[in-house]
């Protein structure tokens, strides 16, 4: 059975096979999240967040998961290597650090500039 997946903020969809790691989806929509162990759970950089009313659809955490992520699975946050959809759902993937820096400065100078 195929489900369908929406990535935020980018609002890219895609269409899998129940039972597809998020990470596996993502890459099927172009959507990048980093990783470096290739969908292990070792490296915790693949994390997506997961809103409660989507949370039942990505499967329960794995062992792995669960010892690393801890408490921030509290707050939705699931390793996109190990959750497994099951279900119609959205998912929001972090901006990248380094992304984020980069806008932020060109916010602030975007400011500055207004102020002069």
């Amino acid at each position: 059975m195929n489900v369908q997946i929406m990535f935020k903020p980018s609002g890219r969809r895609v269409q899998v096979g129940q039972g597809t790691s998020l990470l596996q989806a993502a890459r099927k929509a172009g959507v990048y999240i980093p990783t470096r162990c290739d969908g292990k759970a070792a490296c915790l950089m693949c994390k997506v967040q997961i809103s409660p009313e989507w949370a039942e659809f990505a499967g329960q955490p794995s062992d792995a998961e669960q010892r690393k992520l801890g408490p921030l699975l509290d707050e939705g946050i699931r390793l996109s290597c190990q959750a497994r959809v099951q279900g119609d759902m959205q998912v929001t993937v972090p901006e990248d650090r380094l992304k984020a820096a980069i806008r932020r400065q060109l916010e602030r100078q975007a400011m500055d500039d207004e102020l002069w």
